[in-house]
C-alpha cells in the first residue's frame, strides 16, 4: 500500500487563476529588473578623471545610442562609495554617460590612454547596439495589464451572475438571470405531485388556458394574468409550479425574486424589462417567481427611510411589466411566497395576479400519498404500516415528510439493519421534532427526579381531560434543548371551542403544577410552557373574543396595514382590563389543574416512578395506571 501512495504522488489542479503568477512576474521584471547592475548617471569630465587616476578597467561605448559604460577596477570601488550611497555594487557596469553626436570615441580615448602608464591602460570597446526588442519591450507591458483585466473581470463575471445567464459579464449585469426550460425538457408532471388537491384544481385550469386559449377567448374571456402560490414553507409550491410548466409543455422561466435585486442602481428593473422580454418572445409561457416577497414587500414596509431605494424601483418595473401599456399575451406569472401579508397590495390586485392559491399543509390522507412517493426506492420492512405513519406526522410538510424517510433510511443503515422497520420511522420522527438524543447529558439523580414529574404532570392532566390532545408517548431522555418531552398527536380541527383551549392550557401548565405539588417550588423546566400559555392566553381574549370582560373584540390585524406602529388599538384602560383578563384565566386552569393532580396523585407519582424506571412510557402504559382515556362526553366546567 505504502508503494501504490508514493507511485500517487500529489495532484494538483490547474485552472485559468494560475495565469496571474506569470503575469505578476512579467510585471515585476519590466519594472524592477533593469539591464545591469543600476549603474549612477555622471558627466564626462568626471569619467575622465576616473580615467588619469587609473581607477577605470573598461570602457563600453555604445556609438549609435552615444552612451558609455563604465567599469571600475575591484580594488577602487571604496573610493566611490559616497556616489552609491554606502552601496556599492559588485556587477558592472558602475557608471554611465551620455555625450553628444560630435563626440569623436577613438580619438578621445586613445588621447587618454597615452597619458597614462602601459600597465594601467583602460580597456575600450567600441559597438553598435542592435536593439530587436525595443518595440517589444514597449508593447509587454501595457499587454500584461490588458491580459490581467481581462481574467479579473472574466471572474467577477462569474460571480456577478454572468455564468447564471447573464450574458456579456459585468456589461451585461442588466440582463435577466432567469433560468429558460425548454418544451419537453421538465419532465415532472401532476402524478409526481402527491395531495394538494385543491391548489391542483386551480392549476389544472391554469394548463388548459395554455392549451387550449381559443376555447375561453371565443366567449369573450381573457386568460389571467397571474397566480400567486400561498402556503408555509415545505409544502410543494415550487415542485407544483415545475408541475404546471411540465403538463402545459410551454417554455418555462424561474428565477428567485432575490436575483432581481443587486448593490447597482436600476440593475433589478434593467432585469425585469430583459426578463418579460424573453418571455413574450417565447410566448406562450410561464415564468415563475420563486419568493416574491424578496422583491415584492409592500412599498409602506420597506426598512429604509428613502422611497427611491432599489428595491422600489424594481418592484415599480414588475408592476409596470405585469399591468402596464404593452400586452403580455401568452405570458402567464406564477409566483410563490409564504409571506402573503407582506406582499404590497398593487401586486396582489386583480389584473396582476387574478388568483391567490393557498397551499396548505397536507391532510392525513395527503400525507399518506406523499409517504408513498418518497417510500419508493426505500427497502421496508414486511410488516410496514403506511397508514399508521401518517396519522403520527400531524403538521408535517412534504419537506418534512421526505426528511423523515431519508432520516429513518440513515438511521436503519447505522443500526446495521436490512430493512427499515416501524419504529426507525418513529425515531425519526422523534429527531426531527426534539433534535438527537443526549444520553451523556449530565443530569443530577435530583434534576432526573424533578423532569419525571415534570413530565408525569403533562401527561397526567393530558390524559384525563378530554379534549386535551392524545398523548402518544412521554420521555425523559434529553433531545436537543429539551430535558424530556410529552409526544401528543393533535386531531386535525378547522375549529376549536373554548374548552378544548382550555383543556390545551391545562395540559401546557401541567408540569409546573406537578414541580409544585412534588418540590414544593417552581423550576426553570417550564419556561416554554409558560411561553405558550401565555400567549394562548392573550390569543383568547384578545383575538378570539372569549372573554366576558373584554366581551367580543379582536384586536388581531390580519392585513397588516398597521404596520410598524408602537401604539395599541385600544385605550391604557382597556389594556389593564386584557391583562387581568388573562392573569384570571391562568389562575383558574392552574386551579383546575392543581385540583386533577391532586386527585389522582397516586396515579400520578406512580407514572412518575415509572417514566424514572423506563425514561419512555407510551399511552398503553397510562391506561393501565389511570384506565381508558375520558371520552368527551364527560367534560369539565372551569367555574
Amino acid at each position: 500500500m505504502a508503494d501504490k501512495d508514493k507511485k500517487k504522488g500529489i495532484r494538483v489542479s490547474i485552472g485559468l487563476s494560475w495565469i496571474y503568477i506569470p503575469l505578476l512576474l512579467g510585471i515585476i521584471w519590466m519594472l524592477f529588473n533593469p539591464s545591469g547592475g543600476n549603474p549612477q548617471k555622471e558627466e564626462w569630465e568626471d569619467v575622465k578623471e576616473q580615467w588619469l587616476a587609473c581607477d577605470i578597467k573598461e570602457i563600453t561605448f555604445i556609438r549609435n545610442e552615444y552612451e558609455g559604460h563604465v567599469t571600475i577596477k575591484p580594488d577602487k570601488l571604496h573610493k566611490y562609495e559616497a556616489a552609491f550611497a554606502g552601496k556599492v555594487p559588485k556587477k558592472s557596469p558602475h557608471f554611465v554617460f551620455l555625450v553628444s553626436g560630435s563626440f569623436n570615441a577613438e580619438e578621445m580615448f586613445a588621447e587618454l590612454n597615452s597619458q597614462i602608464p602601459e600597465n594601467q591602460k583602460v580597456k575600450v570597446i567600441i559597438e553598435n547596439k542592435e536593439n530587436y526588442w525595443g518595440m517589444l519591450e514597449w508593447l509587454i507591458f501595457p499587454l500584461l495589464l490588458v491580459l490581467m483585466w481581462v481574467f479579473m473581470f472574466r471572474n467577477m463575471n462569474r460571480n456577478m451572475g454572468g455564468a447564471q445567464g447573464g450574458p456579456g459579464g459585468i456589461f451585461g449585469v442588466g440582463k435577466s438571470t432567469g433560468k429558460l426550460a425548454e418544451k419537453n425538457s421538465i419532465k415532472v408532471t401532476f402524478k409526481d405531485v402527491a395531495g394538494l388537491y385543491g391548489a391542483k384544481e386551480e392549476v389544472v385550469e391554469i394548463v388548459d388556458f395554455l392549451k387550449n386559449p381559443k376555447k375561453y377567448t371565443a366567449l369573450g374571456g381573457k386568460i389571467p394574468k397571474g397566480a400567486l402560490l400561498v402556503g408555509p414553507p415545505g409544502t410543494g409550491k415550487t415542485l407544483l409550479a415545475k408541475a404546471v410548466a411540465g403538463e402545459a409543455d410551454v417554455p418555462f422561466f424561474s428565477i428567485s425574486g432575490s436575483d432581481f435585486v443587486e448593490m447597482f442602481v436600476g440593475v433589478g428593473a434593467s432585469r425585469v424589462r430583459d426578463l418579460f422580454r424573453q418571455a413574450k418572445e417565447k410566448a406562450p409561457c410561464i415564468v415563475f417567481i420563486d419568493e416574491i416577497d424578496a422583491v415584492g414587500r409592500a412599498r409602506s414596509k420597506n426598512g429604509g427611510f428613502s422611497s427611491n431605494d432599489e428595491r422600489e424601483n424594481t418592484l415599480n418595473q414588475l408592476l409596470t411589466e405585469m399591468d402596464g401599456f404593452d400586452s403580455n399575451s401568452g405570458v402567464i406569472i406564477l409566483a410563490a411566497t409564504n409571506r402573503a401579508d407582506i406582499l404590497d397590495k398593487a401586486l396582489l390586485r386583480a389584473g396582476r395576479f387574478d388568483r391567490q392559491i393557498h397551499v396548505e399543509l397536507p391532510d392525513l390522507k395527503e400525507r399518506a400519498e406523499i409517504f408513498q412517493v418518497h417510500l419508493k426506492g426505500l427497502h421496508l420492512a414486511e410488516d410496514f404500516d403506511l397508514d399508521f405513519l401518517a396519522k403520527h406526522t400531524p403538521g408535517f410538510s412534504g419537506a418534512d415528510i421526505a426528511n423523515v424517510c431519508n432520516e429513518a433510511a440513515l438511521t436503519a443503515a447505522r443500526k446495521g439493519k436490512t430493512a427499515i422497520d416501524k419504529q426507525d420511522f418513529l425515531d425519526s420522527v422523534d429527531r426531527i421534532i426534539g433534535g438527537l438524543e443526549k444520553k451523556s447529558k449530565i443530569i443530577t439523580p435530583q434534576e432526573k427526579k424533578s423532569i419525571a414529574h415534570h413530565e408525569a404532570g403533562h401527561a397526567t392532566v393530558s390524559w384525563l381531560l378530554p379534549n386535551a390532545n392524545p398523548l402518544f408517548k412521554v420521555t425523559i431522555v434529553p433531545r436537543g434543548q429539551s430535558l424530556g418531552a410529552a409526544w401528543y398527536l393533535p386531531e386535525e380541527r378547522q375549529l376549536v371551542t373554548k374548552a378544548q383551549m382550555m383543556d390545551e392550557m391545562c395540559s401546557l401548565i401541567g408540569g409546573r403544577v406537578a414541580e409544585e405539588i412534588v418540590n414544593g417550588e417552581p423550576s426553570t423546566g417550564a419556561l416554554n410552557d409558560l411561553e405558550r400559555l401565555t400567549r394562548m392566553a392573550y390569543g383568547m381574549v384578545t383575538y378570539y373574543g372569549m372573554s366576558e370582560k373584554i366581551g367580543n373584540l379582536s384586536f388581531y390585524d390580519s392585513t397588516g396595514s398597521r404596520g410598524y406602529e408602537l401604539t395599541k388599538p385600544y385605550s391604557e384602560k382597556t389594556a389593564e382590563m386584557i391583562d387581568q383578563e388573562v392573569k384570571d384565566l391562568i389562575n383558574k386552569v392552574h386551579d383546575k389543574t392543581m385540583k386533577i393532580l391532586q386527585d389522582n396523585k397516586e396515579g400520578f407519582l406512580q407514572l412518575a416512578a415509572l417514566l424514572l424506571e423506563k425514561e419512555v412510557i407510551f399511552a398503553d402504559d397510562l391506561e393501565r395506571i389511570f384506565g381508558p382515556r375520558v371520552g368527551s362526553e364527560n367534560v369539565t366546567t372551569y367555574e
